[in-house]
């Protein structure tokens, strides 16, 4: 069995292959997608593979119209974090498997979902018919009549998207590539006037022992960055940037150990990550590095502008830009978003709005009561004869970029005061932690005072959110995301602290396939870990205080 004969006529149909493989048959579906005058609207596939690092992969495709998810993943454990409604299932690769997978599986498929399966055996089969899949041959049809959540229809594709620094750039473009027609509102006169203009934002992963909900993500994200960015036209051409690697460098011996378990226990690819004991770490950076570092081959720095500047140029005649809006407000009218500015009048209007103003979205009434806070940091601005000539990225507690136009950045403060201006005391703290990190008491004497200051918007989990944005109001005793209120249309891409380069474009995908009602490109436990409601539950929590006997 194939799908096309079960696509036809659809807007949107979902392919969930258990064993990619080499990956020809997904390929030869593509094809056949491609030449079928009758072929639904967007097709999206989603297949374990067993050869790429944990979790989720998002792999960009030249049209956008198809989305292609590769998930490595045992098959029930990948059943319980699918963020999908398959219409059609290629069960095979289950040799291994017992048939524990089978209700999982009923739970996710569409009403009328197809099966096609390759040696199942007894147990296996009795298991699909158990949970209402009826067998013709090697092939099923899902004939469950237990009720299900309908499918949302797609929503009307216009948007206003509020902030163009990289998250509501990134939100623009991943819009405009599914047809979109986007309003990109920003009260400075360009982009990246914010958080977003430093010189050199650096990319590269996030590594811990437990592999936990940060690691992850930003390990999903800065995967999907790096494929997204090369889509752009790459970093070094249409991106500004090097993508030289980064050494991290182990704060201590302690760190060191740590680090070196982790290098035994993950089997990270070398591109990937790569642990480099002493002798080759100084090998590599030309300086003292006592305790051994990271390499992230893969890394590197890149001007976020640049970035913003490329995903706003893929979206093509879709997108209209309203700079210099100055301070705005947000009213729902008849469903539709007004985006009123200083003085009143309607600036412009969508069913859908995005807010990814950072700090700034503490003053719209709407997500006032969003948990945010703006952290303060200063960059120093240095001459590239000043510190030593780097051939990577190097960073632990601070960092330093090779120097590019006769700058070399070196950062960043954390501070908790609102002062936007340059200030000497920030300097020299990064001054000073630059010298531990070069091992050079000397660097950087006599620098002028130079950089720039901008302010991260940071939640208190330093996670991202992402999605529908919660009705503070109307919460009342809600327990689960799910029944939590949300505002119709209204949404989140917010608290990128300092990783909003790579966490960027896979927000700003995961919103538009939460839109779109497309395969997630997370699994379900880090979307519920990014989802705004999050601290309406946590709020309410914290409000009924200590249970007796705790």
């Amino acid at each position: 069995m194939a799908p096309g004969a079960h696509w036809r006529g659809r807007e949107r149909y979902t392919v969930f292959d258990t064993a990619y493989g080499d990956g020809a048959w997904v390929r030869a579906l593509q094809e056949a997608w491609r030449a079928d005058p009758h072929k639904p609207a967007r097709l999206h596939i989603v297949a374990l593979v067993r050869d790429m690092l944990p979790g989720f992969h998002r792999i960009p495709q030249s049209d956008a119209r198809l989305t292609l998810t590769l998930l490595a993943a045992p098959f029930e454990a990948a059943l319980a974090q699918l963020g999908a409604q398959p219409d059609f299932v290629r069960l095979r690769g289950l040799d291994e498997t017992g048939a524990g997978f089978a209700r999982p599986l009923a739970r996710i498929v569409a009403s009328d979902a197809r099966l096609a399966t390759e040696k199942l055996d007894s147990e296996q089969r009795a298991a699909l018919l158990a949970q209402g899949f009826v067998f013709d041959g090697e092939n099923a049809l899902f004939a469950s009549r237990k009720p299900r959540l309908p499918v949302p229809p797609l929503p009307e594709q216009r948007a206003l998207v509020i902030g163009a620094g990289l998250a509501g750039s990134a939100a623009c473009a991943s819009l405009c590539a599914r047809g979109w027609q986007v309003t990109l509102i920003e009260r400075h006169p360009a982009v990246a006037m914010e958080a977003s203009g430093n010189l050199a934002g650096i990319f590269m992963p996030l590594l811990s022992r437990d592999d936990n909900i940060p690691t992850r993500l930003t390990r999903a994200a800065y995967l999907y960055a790096l494929r997204a960015w090369r889509q752009l036209g790459g970093i070094g051409a249409a991106i500004e940037g090097q993508a030289c690697g980064v050494l991290q460098l182990a704060r201590d011996a302690g760190h060191a150990g740590v680090s070196r378990a982790i290098s035994a226990e993950a089997h990270y690819p070398p591109d990937f990550a790569r642990w480099l004991e002493r002798g080759e770490a100084e090998a590599l950076l030309g300086l003292p590095a006592p305790d051994g570092g990271w390499l992230f081959r893969q890394g590197g720095w890149a001007r976020p502008g640049s970035v913003c500047e490329a995903m706003l140029a893929s979206c093509g005649g879709l997108l209209e830009r309203r700079f210099g809006a100055g301070s705005i407000t947000l009213e729902h009218d008849g469903g539709a978003w007004l985006a009123r500015g200083p003085q009143g009048a309607v600036l412009a209007q969508a069913p859908t709005v995005v807010l990814a103003n950072g700090a700034g979205a503490r003053f719209l009434a709407q997500s006032a009561g969003l948990p945010l806070a703006a952290l303060r940091g200063q960059v120093t601005h240095l001459a590239s004869s000043m510190v030593p000539a780097l051939p990577l990225v190097l960073c632990r507690e601070a960092y330093l970029t090779p120097g590019a136009g006769g700058v070399a950045c070196a950062g960043a403060t954390y501070d908790l005061d609102d002062d936007p201006a340059l200030r000497a005391s920030s300097q020299d703290e990064n001054i000073e932690r630059l010298r531990g990190l070069v091992s050079d008491p000397g660097a950087a004497s006599g620098a002028p005072l130079a950089g720039r200051v901008g302010f991260r918007c940071v939640a208190p989990d330093r996670l991202p959110l992402v999605g529908r944005l919660p009705d503070f109001a109307a919460a009342g005793a809600t327990e689960r995301l799910r029944d939590v209120p949300r505002h119709p249309g209204l949404h989140a891409l917010l608290g990128y602290a300092s990783r909003g380069l790579i966490w960027a474009p896979l927000a700003a995908e995961l919103l538009a396939a939460q839109l779109e009602g497309e395969p997630l490109p997370l699994e379900t436990a880090l979307v519920d870990a990014l989802d705004p409601a999050r601290f309406v539950l946590r709020a309410r929590r914290a409000s009924r205080g200590p249970q007796p006997g705790a």
